[in-house]
């Protein structure tokens, strides 16, 4: 019955200063919001990159230039890796499949009057098997177009949805960094991948990249598909082995490239990734610690404007407890229902975000639960010293309180 009684009082006291009440809730309200579209943004992108690790395969090696070591493994960038490696790789190697030597960089697409900053990518056909992503429509380009240099591309959906608004794209020529190149096919939907669009690409032959379009004769990285997972670590030395040799290195200097399994990237990615979302999810939490703050000073100001009602109410005959009750009651109910705001907040932020930016959202009934128990304990928490300084109102002085 006191519970009943203390909910019914928390209830008419709160709808009195409906204002008030709501402005105090926002803090709670926008903190879990935010703590629950940070989470559903980062379990997105780690699904995502989940799925992509799966319809890779277990049997394809990334070799990346540099050789910079941080802890146990080692990363990089430089200019380290040419054409002439891969070509190497694919003559030599005796347990590799394909090789796709790639580079990359940001241009200017125009096709009439759209234009838009898009990624390029060089690279050769064998980019198709050894990403397991293909041509939809069209064709992709030859090794004949890749000797003789030749301006072809392929696109992906998100630059035939930008630049040529779903139209016919295929036969039409569209302009990168005002050079003119021919599309020869649309590739299949590939998605995000958190916030990078993986559709909003134009693929064209390395050589192309590398003479007509960007000047660089250096390589972004070479990815192989290995014969078989069991030959992996095999594969990994005679690779190492035939681009010491090929570079020129002495047995006592370090490798100018580092060879790591693609999926093993893509994982420390996600792992990264996840740090992040955690990181924005604390900081979004804070709010809810200011939020929580405010619940205590509203609290206060209430037990100060309603001293004569304490008064009162302890010399009818109400304990210590019963006034504690109240208004712990009143401070829970403020966290609890700006946290039931606050959900729908983060559901609808999630979807919001996952509608305009295109980025996979997942919202997970842990990260909810999480976030109303948090809620919850925070008006537990800043609600026990103003319900306390209630409690233990002389009730004489109270109702002498003007």
């Amino acid at each position: 019955m006191r519970i009943k009684e203390s909910i019914r009082i928390a209830r008419r006291s709160l709808m009195g200063n409906k204002m008030r009440s709501i402005l105090t809730m926002l803090g709670v309200i926008i903190g879990v919001g935010a703590v629950i579209t940070m989470i559903s943004i980062g379990r997105g992108a780690k699904a995502d990159i989940s799925d992509r690790i799966q319809q890779m395969g277990s049997n394809v090696l990334s070799i990346r230039p540099g050789s910079q070591r941080f802890g146990l493994r080692r990363f990089g960038a430089g200019s380290t890796l040419k054409y002439e490696d891969a070509e190497i790789l694919e003559e030599k190697s005796t347990l590799v499949n394909y090789v796709s030597p790639e580079i990359s960089n940001r241009a200017q697409v125009k096709y009439g009057n759209k234009n838009d900053n898009i990624e390029i990518l060089g690279v050769t056909p064998s980019y198709q098997r050894v990403e397991n992503s293909y041509v939809e429509k069209g064709s992709f380009f030859t090794e004949m177009d890749v000797k003789y240099k030749e301006k072809v591309c392929v696109i992906g959906k998100t630059v035939l949805e930008n630049i040529f608004e779903n139209r016919e794209a295929i036969g039409k020529e569209i302009r990168i960094n005002n050079i003119s190149f021919r599309v020869l096919g649309i590739m299949e939907e590939k998605g995000a991948m958190g916030p990078w669009d993986m559709d909003n690409r134009v693929y064209i032959p390395l050589t192309t990249a590398q003479k007509r379009l960007f000047g660089q004769d250096h390589l972004r990285s070479i990815s192989v598909e290995v014969k078989s997972k069991d030959d992996m670590e095999a594969a990994n030395a005679e690779i190492e082995k035939l681009l010491r040799r090929q570079h020129k290195l002495a047995a006592n200097k370090e490798s100018d490239f580092n060879i790591s399994e693609q999926t093993e990237f893509l994982q420390m990615l996600e792992q990264t990734g996840q740090s992040f979302t955690y990181l924005l999810a604390g900081i979004a939490a804070v709010s809810l610690i200011v939020g929580g703050i405010g619940i205590m000073n509203i609290m206060l100001v209430s037990v100060t404007e309603r001293t004569r009602e304490i008064g009162t109410r302890k010399a009818v005959g109400a304990k210590s407890r019963d006034i504690m009750l109240q208004f712990l009651v009143e401070s829970l109910v403020l966290s609890l229902f700006g946290g039931i705001a606050g959900i729908l907040m983060g559901m609808g932020g999630a979807r919001l975000i996952s509608n305009l930016a295109g980025w996979k959202t997942e919202v997970s009934i842990d990260a909810i639960l999480i976030a109303f128990l948090f809620a919850a304990s925070v008006g537990i928490f800043f609600g026990i010293y103003p319900a306390r300084k209630a409690a233990h109102l002389n009730p004489i002085e109270a109702l002498r309180y003007e």
